[in-house]
């Protein structure tokens, strides 16, 4: 799957990683229903570090449609908040 962090670029991702995805992507669903502002940066940096952590960065020419688009590090909760579908950020 090819991922993209807005204002970073795209990694490739194998669907087995989708599991760890999708217990920050709950967790942070849960912080952004509750309000919790610092609980909800916390996840989304820990998210966006999982992604890098797992995925391989594409070459910066390479334009592939993205599977799955993920915010910016810095972006708000109000930010976020929109590009939630329900099943959060993360499908699945």
């Amino acid at each position: 799957m090819i991922v993209r962090i807005m204002g970073e670029g795209q990694l490739t991702l194998a669907d087995s990683h989708l599991s760890e995805l999708n217990t920050l992507d709950d967790e942070l669903l849960k912080e952004m229903e509750s309000g919790d502002a610092d609980g909800f940066r916390r996840t989304l940096g820990a998210l966006l570090d999982a992604v890098r952590r797992l995925g391989e960065p594409l070459p910066d020419e390479a334009l592939e449609p993205s599977e799955l688009i993920l915010p910016a590090p810095d972006a708000s909760l109000e930010e976020v908040r929109e590009m939630l579908s329900d099943d959060g950020l993360i499908p699945g």
